[in-house]
This record gives structure tokens, C-alpha cells and sequence, in this order.
């Protein structure tokens, strides 16, 4: 598997809109993108209004297919208007994980 973890900075208020920008990304267009497997957003509790994207795929093709879709750049776009600034992103291969295969429902 591969991924990226992304460091994010809301602006002031913001950070429901990025959640609502998720949701409709995978039940929109996310729904068709070939090896999206999933996305987790954590909020920093050593710097609160800091949050954490991870957002996984199949394959590392797969990921580099998506970051390279018009679509995902126009979405992209809309997205950084609710951030102070850019974001940091850190992509790689996905080297161990483990599971209990249960998410409690958010």
C-alpha cells in the first residue's frame, strides 16, 4: 500500500468545511478513483486547530494516478482556500500495519 500524511492549518472556523469536502469527495468522485482504500483526519493535541490527513491507496501507480487527475487538482484548489497555508505532504510506501478490524463508528 501508499500513501501520504498531510499536515493541515485550517483557517479560523474552517475545519467542517474540510470535513464536508472529504465526505462529498468520496462519496462523489473519490467513489470511482482506482485504489482509494481510505482516509483517516486526526486533530493534533499537541497543536490544537493542527490536523493530520492520511489517505491511502492500493498502490503507489494508483496514488500518483489520482494526484495527476484534473478533477483531483480542481478539488485540490477548493480545498486550499480553507487553509492558512499549504499543506505539508509526506507520500510513501506503507511498510506495516496492523488491524484489529474494527473501527468504532465515528
Amino acid at each position: 500500500m501508499f500513501g501520504t500524511v498531510t499536515r493541515l492549518k485550517p483557517k479560523q472556523g474552517h475545519i467542517q468545511h474540510l470535513i464536508d469536502m472529504n465526505t462529498e469527495w468520496q462519496e462523489g468522485h473519490g467513489a470511482t478513483v482506482e485504489g482509494f482504500v481510505g482516509e483517516y483526519l486526526f486533530e493534533s493535541e499537541r497543536n490544537p486547530g493542527e490536523y493530520l490527513l492520511v489517505v491511502l491507496f492500493d498502490d503507489r501507480e494508483s496514488y500518483r494516478a489520482n494526484a495527476a487527475d484534473p478533477e483531483q487538482d480542481k478539488w485540490y484548489r477548493q480545498m486550499r482556500q480553507h487553509l492558512t497555508e499549504d499543506p505539508i505532504w509526506e507520500d510513501g510506501e506503507i511498510i506495516h500495519a496492523h488491524s484489529t478490524g474494527m473501527m468504532p463508528p465515528m
